[in-house]
Parts: C-alpha cells; sequence; structure tokens
C-alpha cells in the first residue's frame, strides 16, 4: 500500500512545493562592513552583495550568510518588544583540513576563541567568534581507516 505526503488541506501543495530553496543563514551584526571584512579576510566568503550600513550577503560555496544591521528590516524588534541580537549558541560549521594551523593562525591574528579544541571519536572543534559574538565552528573530521 503506498501512501501520499500528507498536507493541510487549506494548502493547495505539499510544503515541498511550496518551498522554493534554501535562502541562507541570518546573523545580527551591529556593524555590516566590519563583518565582511572579518568574513571575507579570515575564512575566505565571497562578498556577493551589499547596502551598507544596513545588509550584506556572503557567501561560501553553497553557504549563504546574511549579515543584518541594526538598520536592517531583518533586525526589527518583535512584536513583544524583544530586540534581535547577535550571539547564542547555533552557529555555522566550516569544515576545514589543519585545524590547529587555523588555529595558531587565527591567534595570531587576534581573533576571539569561545573554547579551546575539543576532540571526540567524530573529529575535533573549535569555535571562534565574529566581531559581534556570533559563533562560528571550525570542524576537522576525524581520519577514517
Amino acid at each position: 500500500m503506498t501512501s501520499t505526503p500528507q498536507h493541510n488541506t487549506r494548502d493547495s501543495a505539499p510544503k515541498q512545493d511550496r518551498i522554493a530553496t534554501f535562502h541562507g543563514v541570518r546573523y545580527q551584526v551591529a556593524d555590516v562592513a566590519r563583518s565582511v571584512e572579518f568574513y571575507t579576510t579570515h575564512l575566505g566568503f565571497n562578498l556577493v552583495h551589499q547596502q551598507l550600513p544596513a545588509f550584506a550577503s556572503i557567501s561560501l560555496d553553497d553557504l549563504t550568510l546574511l549579515l543584518s544591521g541594526p538598520e536592517a528590516s531583518g533586525s526589527r524588534p518583535m512584536p513583544d518588544g524583544r530586540r534581535q541580537e547577535p550571539g547564542g549558541w547555533n552557529r555555522i560549521v566550516l569544515q576545514v583540513k589543519e585545524l590547529p594551523e587555523w588555529i595558531a593562525e587565527f591567534r595570531d591574528a587576534g581573533l576571539t576563541f569561545r573554547n579551546e579544541m575539543e576532540v571526540g571519536p567524530g573529529g575535533r572543534q573549535i569555535q571562534i567568534l565574529d566581531p559581534d559574538g556570533n559563533p562560528i565552528e571550525l570542524f576537522e573530521p576525524a581520519q577514517r581507516k
């Protein structure tokens, strides 16, 4: 017996058919130009679009990072008055090679680390912070034998 995907009868199509594509990850930042400089200089992102001082879009492979400054529509307070702020525990994860070399380079550049390198069965990782306290995890998978 074959089943068909269930969807709300108000909707004319299943959700998969109504979502066009993954658009990106939004980070709240205090200074968009400073954030663009950080991500392009230290992590190799490419500038896609910017409307300073409010917004910029940067990319790395298939990841689009949306940097929203205080003036951006994506940064407006919630209806209950809560402000959208940088930081938190959600983060982008970038897979790297030779993690200790990245760590040494970032220490030399004066970047801020959130923790020390952690090692586990899946690999090793460390978290750095962008200039506004948004976390980025650098992850190196364990070598498989």
